[in-house]
């Protein structure tokens, strides 16, 4: 999503952040596992889905979007890779939205790089909260400024550098390499370019929002005509299920976390646990939505696509559609794709709404 190429404090991050890149895997770390995707082209212009694997993580490895143990989580890596059964060591990873400082300012249009990057650090100062020999700065021009037609919008991001580092680290441990590095929510984004064809009019002049429940963090992510105009993180997902599991049935948090998985809990954890569950994360982004209503100019949404972990429940889209009023889909980024024959469709279906940010890292090998 990033393009730009600049690190203050240093040498140009020329591996990271650019544009054009070989073939790459997009690697999607979250707190509970690491997603690993792997795309190709399919011909006539169509794009294939080639390999994928969903790699577990180890108990506290990765918290609230830190990596708290790099060498567990650089040999997910490499189990995950070594599954998937790929040749390609390249990898596009993406930082938690959390970890990133997002800015859109305005500048002349037709600005040299070198006076484009003097303007993005002069405004960086203003924006950012650590020196900026801490960060990696990087920006990326979206295109002309909405209300000046002389002047373009830049999206500037930044993130400190032990963050940056960190995934490279594991990229690393993993005996791979970290080749760019997006934000998730950016990723999701890109992902979600191959979902819009199954809305009225591709969802032109319509609201949408991303509703990505992962295993600790509830992200939405609300677009029209594919610009985010509102962003929020809220503490809520699977493990709050985990836990409830634990409680109602006395197992240990690894044996709750197996049987949500695995099944095997009694005819009664739908009606005394589970639906109860469904029912908060409604509830859970019926608020996310009131706040977004109250805090832009915008008083409706129009769809909502449900992806991470929690949205493979099934029922979950039906019963969020109802609380919020809105039209509830499950994301599947693979709904127009080809697939690789190798891949058990019926399993693909399961993990697709996890896949969704890995999904959106594995399309930067597309990127002109």
């Amino acid at each position: 999503m990033l393009k730009g190429k600049l690190q203050f404090g240093g040498d140009w991050l020329s591996d990271l952040f650019k544009a054009k890149t070989p073939p790459l895997i997009g690697v999607d770390i979250s707190s509970s596992s690491v997603k690993m995707v792997e795309l190709a082209e399919g011909g006539k212009g169509r794009i294939r889905l080639e390999r994928y694997a969903i790699e577990p993580l180890p108990k506290d490895a990765v918290v609230d979007g830190n990596i708290m143990n790099l060498e567990a989580v650089g040999d997910s890596v490499r189990r995950g890779w070594k599954r998937m059964g790929s040749r390609i060591k390249n990898l596009a990873m993406a930082l938690p939205s959390a970890q990133v400082i997002t800015k859109k300012i305005t500048v002349p249009a037709g600005l040299r790089e070198d006076e484009l990057e003097t303007q993005v650090e002069t405004e960086a100062n203003q924006y950012i909260p650590f020196a900026l020999e801490e960060v990696n700065l990087d920006f990326q021009i979206l295109g002309p400024a909405p209300n000046s037609p002389e002047d373009v919008e830049v999206l500037i991001a930044a993130s400190r550098k032990e963050k940056v580092e960190d995934r490279v680290a594991v990229a690393e441990v993993g005996g791979l390499k970290a080749i760019v590095m997006d934000i998730d929510a950016f990723a999701a984004q890109t992902a979600f370019e191959l979902m819009e064809t199954q809305l009225p009019e591709g969802g032109r002049d319509q609201v949408i929002a991303l509703v990505d429940v992962g295993a600790s963090m509830m992200n939405i992510n609300v677009l029209r005509n594919n610009q985010s105009v509102y962003m929020r993180e809220q503490p809520f997902g699977g493990n709050q299920l985990t836990q409830e599991i634990q409680r109602h049935y006395n197992l240990s948090p690894e044996e709750a976390d197996a049987a949500k998985r695995n099944g095997g809990l009694p005819d009664t954890y739908e009606s005394e646990v589970l639906n109860p569950f469904m029912e908060t994360l409604a509830l859970e982004v019926t608020r996310a939505l009131q706040f977004f209503y109250t805090s832009t100019q915008f008083n409706q949404v129009n769809h909502i696509f449900l992806s991470g972990g929690c949205a493979t429940i099934p029922g979950l889209d039906q019963v969020v559609a109802k609380r919020a009023e809105v039209n509830a889909l499950v994301a599947n980024p693979f709904a127009s794709m080809g697939v690789s024959t190798k891949i058990k469709q019926r399993q693909l279906q399961q993990d697709a709404p996890a896949l969704v940010v890995a999904t959106g890292l594995a399309m930067r090998r597309f990127d002109a």
